[in-house]
């Protein structure tokens, strides 16, 4: 047990005096009752007070043991305003500033039950002359403690008094984080908190130590529970397809046997669900062995992307919370920092690290050292468990990881395979075609409208324009260099690699791209919203802060719709963008050969079409959007 320990105090301080409400017990003798505080040590979801699974290790932390608090984030009864007087937008800041832990109350039972509990081992010979203080003398301004009565809880003040009986009892604390670990250079998560029990000018003293949970990213090894999207008004042609899209998305999502409706967003017409918010969760153990989970919608570090807001107009509530990352400085790219840019590595332990709750991986511009944010590398990297990995996207538009990789559940020992976009396979399928006399079938099956008239270029058109094979052969180079640097990291083995055919363009120059991807940004103002207009241009743009230099290297996008954009709904259940490649004796080679590359690893293969609604923006369907997962796994386990 910890006695009488010197630490710096916290401003959080609870004086504990014991009332005259029991016969008189005898002050300390010699030596002073034990003071014995315990938490939930070994993440059992109790607190033992009568044995000692929870006493060794009170004083420590580690991955897989000690106590852990939540970040009480959520707003459990939607207490939180959206709106200021008179129906105004509150600023992002005032959004973000409320929520459960920012006032000084317990609201109900679901806010109780986001409380860690810290208990005190009955103190039965407590003489009545006893005083007791509670500090937190380590992280008090991140962490806030409550008292448990019959009344029911209490916020734990200075002038917070206990009666001996009360001690005698065993005393019921409830604990919470205002705040996930933002830079653990400034706060690591850690919370000591120390109640000391003084009588007769003798004192005795207990501590326990707590950590906030990690906020965790998603990895495909978690069961899809329920899709995300935005649905677009309106009855113009753009948004007609794009209802379609959601149509389509919702059939198939049922199809995989998820039955939550689709959540939509409907506010600020960004099409690209998966670039303005990263879902994550934190979690400990509660009652009876289960988790106490909590989604925590992890905001886009683009600090003038308003379709961030809903997240807390519409999401933030019971069991859900929104973290606000936000400041993309001038020198940080700001397509990096969307989180199609963000996706994680399932579970893996290799070369003496382990990462028992998956990995981040991130895209970056090696060719001219543009990063996504520090604000949110520095937030991720802090939470000790997903140490972001990042990657080389200098050579696509929108740089992000989503285009090219991507992670299959596997029965194999690893539990996982990378999916990995092959642009070799692609000019192939393409080579193939033309030598057996198919160099006059059009490059894209597609069908036009009279808004967006169909591709018209043809295999051999293809082939031999200036820049596809080029484009190509540089981006399988790159591709295969990131390969390297995940296979090194993670163990992962060629025969472990599923490779799906791709094709990518540059395509930045009127002619070098022709009529076969005309830009979303390119369409008539009355055909798609301002708001989706303009960011289909900040995709393009791709720019390079203010440093305004050309881009060091070519810089592509996915030519055919890019396969491993796409969604995992199911263990074996995989959504792609339709491939509309060119037919051949009435099949679609691109087709054929993506249903060969998922069916080899064991996944079933389903079509959504993206072409008009996504793809000619840079984008598919996993871009456009989002997944909830599951969040029951204990992170902590290996």
């Amino acid at each position: 047990m910890a006695t009488s320990h010197a630490r710096r105090d916290a401003a959080l301080a609870i004086t504990v005096i014991g009332a005259v409400l029991a016969p008189v017990s005898p002050a300390f003798a010699a030596d002073p009752p034990r003071v014995d505080l315990r938490a939930d040590v070994n993440r059992d979801g109790q607190v033992d007070v009568t044995g000692a699974t929870d006493t060794a290790g009170e004083d420590s932390w580690s991955a897989r043991r000690g106590a852990v608090f939540l970040p009480n984030i959520d707003d459990d009864t939607k207490r939180c305003a959206i709106t200021g007087p008179g129906g105004k937008p509150l600023p992002d800041a005032r959004l973000a500033a409320c929520n459960d832990a920012t006032d000084t109350k317990v609201n109900g039972s679901g806010d109780a039950a986001d409380l860690a509990r810290v208990r005190s081992v009955p103190m039965a010979k407590l003489p009545n002359t006893a005083t007791g203080t509670l500090k937190v003398v380590a992280g008090g301004k991140n962490t806030r403690v409550f008292v448990k009565r019959s009344t029911g809880w209490t916020w734990v003040t200075a002038k917070t008094r206990l009666t001996a009986a009360e001690l005698r009892s065993g005393v019921e604390f409830g604990v919470e984080s205002t705040d996930v670990i933002r830079d653990s250079a400034v706060w690591d998560g850690r919370a000591v908190i120390r109640l000391t029990v003084t009588s007769g000018g003798k004192s005795t003293s207990d501590e326990v130590t707590l950590r906030v949970a990690p906020l965790l990213t998603h990895h495909h090894l978690q069961n899809a529970q329920q899709l995300l999207v935005t649905k677009v008004p309106g009855k113009d042609p753009y948004a007609r397809r794009q209802q379609a899209f959601v149509k389509g998305l919702a059939a198939e999502v049922k199809s995989a046997g998820i039955n939550k409706p689709l959540l939509t967003f409907d506010k600020y017409g960004d099409i690209w669900a998966q670039d303005f918010v990263e879902p994550g969760y934190v979690s400990m153990a509660g009652p009876g062995g289960r988790r106490q989970a909590m989604r925590v919608m992890l905001r886009s570090a683009q600090a003038d992307r308003e379709a961030g807001r809903e997240l807390f107009e519409k999401l933030r509530g019971n069991g859900v919370g929104v973290v606000q990352a936000s400041g993309v400085r001038d020198s940080e790219e700001w397509t990096l920092n969307s989180m199609g840019n963000l996706e994680t590595i399932p579970p893996y332990t290799h070369g003496g690290r382990s990462f028992p709750a998956g990995r981040i991986i991130m895209g970056e511009r090696k060719d001219n050292g543009s990063k996504p944010a520090r604000v949110m590398r520095t937030l991720l990297k802090s939470q000790g468990f997903q140490d972001p990995l990042l990657l080389d996207t200098s050579w696509l538009h929108v740089g992000h990881v989503d285009e090219f990789v991507q992670f299959l559940p596997a029965d194999t020992p690893r539990g996982w395979k990378i999916g990995i976009a092959d642009p070799e396979a692609g000019l192939g399928l393409l080579r193939d075609a033309q030598k057996a006399g198919h160099g006059r079938t059009r490059m894209f099956s597609v069908p036009g409208s009279k808004d967006m008239p169909a591709p018209k270029e043809t295999i051999d058109q293809a082939l031999a324009s200036k820049w596809l094979v080029a484009d190509n052969t540089m981006a399988a180079k790159r591709i295969k260099a990131n390969l390297e640097v995940l296979k090194r990291e993670t163990g992962v083995t060629d025969a472990e690699v599923v490779r799906v055919p791709a094709l990518f363009t540059r395509g930045t120059e009127e002619g070098e791209r022709g009529d076969r991807m005309p830009r979303l940004s390119r369409m008539g103002a009355g055909e798609v919203p301002d708001a989706v207009r303009e960011y289909g241009q900040q995709k393009e743009l791709a720019r390079h802060g203010d440093r305004g230099a050309a881009p060091e290297s070519v810089m592509t996008s996915a030519y055919v719709p890019g396969a491993v954009n796409g969604i995992l709904l199911g263990r074996n259940r995989y959504l792609a963008p339709r491939q509309w490649g060119p037919v051949i004796g009435g099949k679609d080679i691109f087709t054929a050969a993506v249903n060969a590359a998922y069916t080899g690893a064991g996944m079933k293969v389903s079509y959504l079409d993206d072409w008009y609604t996504y793809h000619l923006g840079q984008g598919e369907v996993h871009c456009g959007t989002n997944t909830l997962r599951d969040a029951s796994a204990a992170w902590w386990k290996p």
